[in-house]
């Protein structure tokens, strides 16, 4: 297969009908439905997957409608329509995602202050005390941290392919998968891959360049293993390998290199592995050598579907900005953000807040899988002010979690609120819609500022404020587009 075929992976995040959230009245304010983001909210609670088409048949369905083209397709699905939910009131549900958002965002800070503190990989090496021959489960230490996301691709893996859903991650570069025999092992949909079934499965040496790029390895009996910790804990470990990855029944990759983990907990109940789409080496972006990839990631409380296409050129309306990369870390994605705006006027924040420093300090990063968008405290101040000085209309409600801004619309249907935009440094201009920053944390209509503070040089751009844009990355030419209503 080319590696330069243009892939198309379909998204499907979630299976309720569709509703306008939000409209602009102006540059200036847009309008929130509030009755139909409680509709929703309270539709993913009676969500029963058990009404759905066999996932398989409906790759299937995807496959043959690109059949004539080079277009590849997958099914994907948000996580949380992989079960019926355990929650019985929406709150407990958005007090769960945030939880789980809390972890991944500490993941990125920690594996972000390892590569800044000069970390070795010699450093990050399981002991020698731990090792074990009889457990491939041993080599685990708090090594770099990378964090589980929320969106889930249905992509085949090994000869014949076998399908399984795969956390789909821009802010990690290790693809991997459990894999048989299982130490350890958490509860997935599909049943555990088993490497004896694909015959295009090769263990990697450990002397193999992917081997050698690793930041956890060790070695046994001249193979190759891998090992991945998470910021809550979590981890994978297993041998380091290459198989086939397929998307759907029209095409595949050769010689993917990934993690065969027989010993692996966290975040990640439902799918079988993740899928890393980041900067470094060992991402697949980096393996299928792709020139670019674009994204548009849906409400996950939301019936639309969407697609993750390689080698795209962004829509013509986009708005541009550069793509910066960390010279102490590559797997991230950076933006040059000047700025913020609130219901049209600019926020008195220094252009500095957004910026990386020499020491790899700074910045603020597009990632897949953090929720909520992480600002400097100081940054989130101004923002957070402003909103509330144009919103003294709305009756204000207690916070909840790491929301400190509040309110109660129980009684209303629609409410006029201010536009909050992203300034970038090439002088354009990104208006959110309001439901990707008022957004339902319960079912009886108290709606929350979706904004939140950190104390990390570290900014983050989250997937509630991306919902609805597509986010394109060019490689080859270091930009970031970013174009509103294009899922």
């Amino acid at each position: 297969m080319a590696l330069n075929a243009f892939i198309f992976v379909a998204l499907i995040v979630s299976l309720f009908p569709s509703f306008t959230l939000s409209r602009t009245l102006s540059g200036t304010h847009t309008v929130l439905n509030v009755l139909d983001s409680l509709q929703q909210a309270q539709a993913v609670l009676s969500f029963n997957p058990q009404t759905l088409k066999p996932l398989d048949q409906q790759q299937e369905e995807e496959s043959l409608t690109y059949s004539n083209t080079s277009i590849f397709s997958v099914v994907l699905h948000s996580r949380d329509s992989l079960y019926k939910t355990s929650h019985k009131d929406y709150k407990n549900l958005v007090l769960s995602r945030l939880e789980r958002d809390s972890a991944r965002v500490d993941s990125l800070n920690t594996k972000l202050q390892f590569a800044l503190h000069g970390v070795k990989k010699s450093d990050l090496k399981p002991m020698e005390t731990e090792l074990q021959p009889e457990d491939l489960s041993t080599p685990i230490i708090s090594g770099t941290s990378q964090g589980s996301g929320e969106y889930f691709s249905r992509v085949g893996v090994g000869h014949p392919a076998k399908s399984f859903f795969m956390v789909l991650d821009t802010g990690s570069d290790i693809n991997w998968l459990q894999c048989q025999p299982c130490s350890d092992c958490y509860q997935q949909s599909d049943p555990i891959f088993n490497p004896s079934s694909s015959s295009s499965y090769k263990p990697l040496s450990c002397a193999s360049q992917q081997c050698s790029a690793l930041d956890v390895s060790a070695c046994r009996g001249g193979r190759c293993l891998y090992q991945v910790s998470y910021g809550d804990g979590s981890f994978t470990v297993g041998d380091f390998v290459t198989d086939t990855v397929s998307f759907g029944n029209s095409g595949s990759v050769d010689n993917v290199a990934l993690g065969c983990g027989h010993d692996n907990e966290g975040l990640f109940v439902g799918a079988a592995g993740l899928l890393g789409l980041g900067g470094g080496s060992l991402s697949l972006t980096s393996q299928i050598k792709a020139s670019s990839f674009s994204y548009c990631l849906v409400d996950r409380d939301s019936g639309k579907s969407s697609t993750l296409e390689f080698n795209s050129v962004p829509p013509g309306d986009s708005v541009t900005t550069s793509l910066l990369r960390n010279s102490k870390l590559d797997t991230f994605y950076y933006v040059r953000l000047s700025g913020m705006s609130v219901g049209g006027q600019a926020l008195s924040i220094p252009s500095s807040l957004f910026a990386i420093d020499a020491s790899g300090n700074g910045g603020i990063i597009v990632d897949s899988g953090t929720a909520i968008t992480r600002l400097q405290t100081q940054a989130y101040n101004s923002l957070r002010d402003a909103f509330v000085k144009n919103t003294q209309h709305l009756p204000s409600a207690s916070g909840v979690a790491l929301f400190d801004t509040c309110y109660d619309l129980s009684s209303m249907r629609s409410v006029k609120v201010p536009t909050v935009s992203f300034q970038f440094g090439d002088g354009k201009s990104l208006s959110l819609p309001a439901k990707n920053y008022l957004i339902p944390v319960d079912s009886s209509g108290t709606f929350c500022f979706a904004f939140a503070p950190t104390s990390s040089s570290l900014s983050i751009i989250g997937n509630v404020q991306q919902q609805g844009t597509r986010v394109s990355f060019d490689l080859a030419n270091s930009r970031v587009a970013f174009s509103s209503n294009k899922c």
